[in-house]
């Protein structure tokens, strides 16, 4: 008896041995780390060949726009490619670019300096204001660049067209030697003009930019336009008309538009001038078009000034910021040319 429980304790004994052993095998087993095979990411399927990313003097360009130029998207580089460098990390440009992206640069914005050469050059490049280019005065074919376009210039300020405000930071800014204005006897300004090598150097330079940026007619202004209230420049001797007639640059109305609007609007100021509902629509126009004006129903200083910027641009002939038939007649004229989109 004593034999046979012996037997049968050894016996469980080894089986129980035997049980944990393969446990443990087991539990080995499970606990090992299982390495999954890395999944490669696959590549979107496009049936055209893209350009690819160029690389010169250690650094990366791309020139060739593969998005939809009808929305105003554009892909292309006009400089060398900024990129991060993460530490410890590759940023790789293998699927650039996104083609659902736009130019930073949507305004051109002319300027004159009131100062000549030198001083110009000592004071947008020295202090607190800049600008992208200078246009000088000595009769040469060079055109001075102060900031990358890429970059933000100092020479809008407090600014706004139409639903933008700070334009700074949407803009190029061209500067042009000029001495600005002088005040004569009766406290009129009198303006200087510019020359024939600055108007071409200024054609082309704005028709470079206007052409890469695809900037619209609507967005090429004067300092003035986008500050009516505190900037005169360049003044109602820039030539805008001639760059419109010779360049196809900026904004101009259509003389048959303002001569259908003038026989009304003759009417109007004989019989409605004073009435704070027509300076209401008046100022109302003025801010349709662009200008950032707030309405009062009132020939305000804010609403002359408005009115004597809009006239530097579209009427130079008269700039004493008195709104007139004939500014009437091009303010709506302009407005049914180029309508807000």
């Amino acid at each position: 008896m004593r034999k046979t429980l012996y037997i049968i304790g050894l016996s469980f004994f080894v089986f129980s041995c035997t049980s944990q052993k393969n446990v443990k095998q087991n539990a080995s087993r499970t606990n090992k780390q299982v390495v999954q095979p890395k999944t490669a990411v696959a590549k979107p399927v496009n049936d055209k060949p893209k350009p690819q990313v160029t690389h010169e003097g250690g650094v990366d360009f791309f020139t060739t726009n593969i998005a939809d130029a009808a929305k105003n998207d554009n892909t292309v580089s006009y400089g060398s490619i900024v990129s991060a460098k993460p530490a410890g990390y590759k940023v790789v440009k293998t699927y650039f670019p996104a083609i659902a992206q736009n130019f930073r640069q949507r305004y051109l914005i002319l300027h004159y300096t009131a100062l000549p050469d030198d001083k110009s050059i000592t004071v947008l490049t020295q202090q607190g204001v800049s600008a992208h280019y200078l246009v000088n005065n000595t009769g040469d074919n060079e055109i001075y660049q102060l900031v990358d376009e890429n970059k933000r210039a100092y020479h809008a300020g407090v600014s706004s067209w139409r639903s933008d405000k700070n334009l700074n930071d949407t803009s190029i800014g061209i500067e042009i030697v000029n001495a600005g204005f002088r005040t004569d006897s009766t406290k009129s300004r009198v303006f200087a003009a510019f020359s024939d090598d600055q108007v071409k150097k200024v054609a082309a330079l704005a028709k470079d930019i206007i052409t890469r940026y695809q900037i619209p007619a609507t967005n090429v202004l004067a300092h003035s336009d986008i500050a009516p209230t505190r900037k005169q420049d360049p003044g109602p001797l820039f030539p805008w008309k001639k760059l419109y007639d010779e360049y196809q640059i900026g904004m101009w109305y259509d003389e048959a538009t303002k001569q259908n609007f003038l026989t009304q609007a003759q009417v109007d100021f004989t019989t409605r001038y004073s009435e704070p509902a027509f300076i209401f629509m008046i100022q109302t126009a003025l801010q349709k078009f662009g200008y950032g004006l707030e309405l009062s129903g009132a020939w305000d200083d804010a609403t002359k000034k408005t009115v004597e910027a809009f006239q530097y641009h579209f009427r130079p002939q008269k700039y004493d910021g008195i709104m007139d038939a004939e500014t009437w007649a091009i303010l709506q004229a302009l407005n049914q040319k180029y309508p807000i989109k």
